[in-house]
C-alpha cells in the first residue's frame, strides 16, 4: 500500500520515515495504542541514509556514566523481542564485534576496556590466558542462550585456532559478545507494516513550516505534487535524519548537530578470503597500507597522492554480508570524517574502496590476493548525524508538543528502538526510565555537563 492523501488531523505528525520516524510510529501506535499517527517524507520509508547502513548492533559503549549501555541494552532486548515474534525475519545474529591487534602495549587496554564495559552493564568480562581455555564461540546463525559482556583472548595460540584468518602477528583479541548485525531493510519494513495495521498513515511530502502560534505546536503545513495542505495537530516529531537541525529550524530551535560522510565497501570475496562465519572484525592498530616499490614512488611524487603513504588510523573494520552461500563482504573505515553540509547524491574518495581493502588485508591477509587485480568495489554510504559527544536526542524540545528523535549518527538502526521508545514515553506521557535525561537536549544547559564535554573522551565511533 502506497502514501495516503494528506489528512486534516492527526494526534501526532512525524517528519522523516527512515529508521528513527518509522520506529516511532510503530511504538506509538502499536505498543502504547496511540490513533492519529502520521509519517511524512517526501522520499520512500528507509531510501535516505537508513539503507545504507552497515547493520550492525552492540552494547559496546564507553563511558562517561552507564546511560548508553543501558538505552542499547533496552534496544538490543526489543530487537529480540521483535525476531521472536516475527521468526527472525530480520535475520539477527549474535556473532559479535572481534577487536585484534597485534600490538602488545594494546593488550592491557583490551582488558581495561572489558572490566570498564561490565562495570557499565554490558556483562562479565572473561579473560583467556591459556590454550586449553573454556572460551565459547560464537555461532553462526541465532541470538539465543548466548553470552553476554566480552572474551579477552591473549594467547596467541588460542586466537589461532579459533580466528585462524587473522594476521598470524595477532597477540590478543577481545570478543564483544552482545553484538552482531541483522537487515536493516527487513527490520525497518516489519514495524511499517506493524505500524500501519495499527492505522498509521504515510504521506509522501515535504514539511515546509509549523505552526506555533502561541508558543505551542498546532499544525504542520506538507508540501506534495498536488499542492501544500495543512494536517492539523498537537505534536510534532522531528525525526529527519540529516535534516534533523534543518527542521528544527521551522520551530525556531538550533540544535547542536553537524553531519559527517560516511562510506562503505562492498565486493563479491570469490577466494573466501573471510570466512562466512566471521564476526564482525575490527582491526585497534593503525595501518600503513601495502604498495610495491613503483606504486610508493609514484605517490610520493605527486602532492595529490603523498597521503596514500601515510600512517592510517586504527579501525579499518569488516564483516560476510548475507546468507553463506553469499559472497558479499562489507569493509568500511573512518579515516577522513570532517563535518559538512549534508547534500545528496554523495560523492566519495575515488581511491575509498582499494584503500579499505588494502588496509583490512592487514588484520586479514588472505584478502591481499586481490590487491594486483582489485575485485570491483562498490561504495555507498550516507551521513552521521552527531552531537558533539555522540550521544543523540530524544525528547521534548522547547516549543509545547514539539519533539526530536536525532543524531543517531552511525548506530541508527541498533538504537532505533530504544530510542523510539523512550520518545514515545515523552509523547505519550508515560513515566520515564532513569536514562532518559542523558538524551534530553536541556542536557547542554548543565554547566557541569558542558564541563564533561571538554573532557570527553571515546565516543564510542568505530
Amino acid at each position: 500500500m502506497g502514501p495516503v492523501t494528506t489528512p486534516r488531523t492527526a494526534e501526532v505528525v512525524i517528519c522523516g520515515a527512515g529508521i528513527a520516524g518509522v520506529a516511532v510510529a510503530y511504538h506509538l501506535a502499536v505498543r502504547r495504542g496511540m490513533t492519529g499517527v502520521v509519517l511524512v517524507d517526501e522520499r520512500p520509508p528507509l531510501s535516505l541514509t537508513s539503507d545504507k547502513s552497515t547493520e550492525c548492533y552492540r552494547n559496546w559503549w564507553p563511558g562517561p556514566g552507564d546511560a548508553m549501555v543501558a538505552l542499547m541494552n533496552r534496544s538490543i532486548d526489543l530487537l529480540e523481542e521483535l525476531a521472536r515474534e516475527s521468526g527472525n525475519v530480520f535475520r539477527m545474529n549474535r556473532r559479535g564485534y572481534l577487536f585484534a591487534t597485534a600490538d602488545p602495549a594494546r593488550v592491557p587496554a583490551f582488558l581495561t576496556a572489558a572490566q570498564e564495559a561490565a562495570a557499565l552493564g554490558a556483562g562479565p568480562a572473561r579473560v583467556h590466558r591459556t590454550a586449553s581455555s573454556d572460551y565459547q564461540p560464537a555461532p553462526e546463525r541465532g541470538f539465543e542462550e548466548q553470552p553476554t559482556g566480552a572474551d579477552v583472548i591473549t594467547e596467541p595460540a588460542l586466537v589461532r585456532r579459533h580466528f585462524p584468518y587473522l594476521a598470524p602477528d595477532t597477540v590478543a583479541v577481545l570478543h564483544a559478545r552482545r553484538c552482531g548485525w541483522f537487515s536493516g531493510q527487513q527490520l525497518g519494513m516489519y514495524l511499517l507494516e506493524r505500524a500501519r495495521e495499527k492505522g498509521v498513515r504515510l504521506v509522501e511530502g515535504r514539511v515546509e513550516a509549523v505552526d506555533t502560534t502561541g508558543g505551542r505546536v498546532r499544525g504542520v503545513r506538507v508540501g506534495a505534487r498536488d499542492g501544500a495542505a495543512r494536517i492539523a495537530t498537537p505534536r510534532f516529531v522531528n525525526a529527519a535524519g540529516p535534516f534533523v537541525g534543518r527542521v528544527a529550524r521551522l520551530l525556531g530551535v538550533d540544535l547542536p548537530v553537524f553531519c559527517e560522510r560516511h562510506a562503505k565497501v562492498a565486493f563479491h570475496d570469490t577466494l573466501g578470503a573471510m570466512p562466512r562465519e566471521a564476526p564482525m572484525v575490527i582491526w585497534t592498530d593503525p595501518v600503513r597500507l601495502p604498495w610495491s616499490a613503483e606504486e610508493r614512488r609514484e605517490w610520493a611524487a605527486s602532492p595529490e597522492h603523498r597521503y596514500l603513504l601515510e600512517e592510517f588510523p586504527q579501525g579499518v573494520h569488516g564483516r560476510p554480508e548475507g546468507p553463506r552461500d553469499s559472497p558479499v563482504v562489507l569493509l568500511i573505515w573512518t579515516y577522513d570524517a570532517e563535518p559538512m553540509e549534508p547534500a545528496f547524491p554523495l560523492a566519495f574518495d575515488p581511491h575509498y574502496g582499494e584503500i579499505v581493502l588494502r588496509g583490512m588485508s592487514r588484520p586479514i591477509p588472505a584478502l591481499a590476493a586481490y590487491l594486483s587485480r582489485l575485485p570491483r568495489c562498490v561504495v555507498d554510504g550516507g551521513y552521521y548525524t552527531k552531537t558533539r559527544e555522540n550521544r543523540f536526542l530524544a525528547g521534548p524540545l522547547p516549543v509545547e508538543g514539539a519533539y526530536v528523535l536525532g543524531g543517531l549518527s552511525g548506530y541508527g538502526l541498533m538504537a532505533s528502538n530504544g530510542a523510539a521508545d523512550l520518545l514515545a514515553d515523552h509523547v505519550a506521557g508515560r513515566p520515564l526510565p532513569r536514562w532518559a535525561p542523558a538524551f534530553r537536549l536541556e542536557r547542554y544547559e548543565d554547566a557541569a555537563y558542558r564541563a564533561l564535554l571538554d573532557a570527553w573522551g571515546d565516543s564510542g565511533q568505530l
